[in-house]
């Protein structure tokens, strides 16, 4: 757990970093400042209101006891287990099976599933699907998410905008056009592999947190797979339309092998499998 948290404060601070690099290119010392002070903006908007928006994206609709009876108590009866408070519980109306936990707290968090995901899986399976993301709320996961998402998109802002303007040098004086280009397109997908490798790295321990809180390794495990092949089997346009949440979900929509696992926001559903099977003794 200190290992995981100790890899997301490095690769938090060399977002960080990035976010100085392009300031100073564009401005110098000043630059690098106004920059800083941009994410952290950025951030104050996005722990306040990333929930609200990403809710919205989705069209996702609140439901309580009477509307949704089973899959509220069921996450009710998870958060108990969990020692969380009571999180806000929506659903989703699309086919593509998944889940998502968002908030900035387990005070004020809330979780979601579409409807695709309720008609997929059993009923022990959704059960370890909605303990998984109550382990991201659990061990904050939710706000380490929603701040590298906003400052990966923060940096590739800044690096659009060193290619309209170009930078500058030390002395004030326009930078090479060529290095304005090279920023534009390297520190976008630099910022994106730190953001994956944040999301991977608490992937692995809400799968163990979650196996823990439903006490049933298999049921996730069993959940993983059955995702994964249906997610390999159609075309998901929703999960296209959205990628910048593809970190959030219980796993990524958007599959794909060989170099496309250097850019995959989830570890391979292999090796997730794997070792939840390996909790259960199996």
């Amino acid at each position: 757990m200190l290992g995981n948290w100790l890899k997301t404060s490095i690769l938090m601070a060399g977002i960080m970093a990035l976010f100085g690099v392009i300031g100073a290119y564009l401005g110098g010392s000043s630059g690098m400042l106004l920059a800083l002070l941009f994410g952290g903006a950025m951030n104050v908007f996005a722990y306040w209101f990333s929930d609200t928006m990403v809710l919205k994206m989705y069209n996702a609709r609140e439901v309580d006891e009477a509307s949704a009876p089973q899959f509220y108590a069921m996450v009710r009866d998870l958060a108990q287990r969990a020692g969380l408070p009571m999180p806000r519980v929506y659903l989703i109306d699309e086919a593509q099976p998944n889940a998502f936990a968002t908030g900035r707290n387990p005070e004020h968090a809330a979780v979601a599933a579409t409807t695709g995901i309720l008609h997929l899986l059993s009923a022990r399976e959704i059960r370890g699907v909605m303990a998984h993301e109550l382990a991201h709320v659990r061990h904050r996961d939710i706000l380490i998410s929603t701040i590298s998402a906003t400052m990966a998109g923060a940096i590739s802002a800044l690096a659009n905008f060193a290619m309209i303007f170009g930078g500058r040098d030390s002395e004030g004086r326009p930078g090479n056009p060529i290095a304005s280009i090279a920023v534009a397109l390297l520190a976008p997908l630099a910022a994106s592999l730190i953001q994956m490798a944040i999301s991977r790295a608490r992937e692995f321990e809400a799968d163990r947190g979650g196996a823990e809180i439903s006490g049933d390794p298999h049921a996730l495990a069993d959940a993983l797979a059955k995702i994964d092949a249906y997610a390999r089997g159609i075309h998901l346009p929703t999960a296209e339309a959205h990628p910048e949440t593809a970190q959030m979900m219980i796993m990524n929509p958007l599959a794909g092998g060989g170099m496309a696992s250097l850019f995959s926001t989830h570890p391979a559903t292999e090796e997730r499998v794997a070792r939840l099977r390996a909790m259960a003794g199996r």
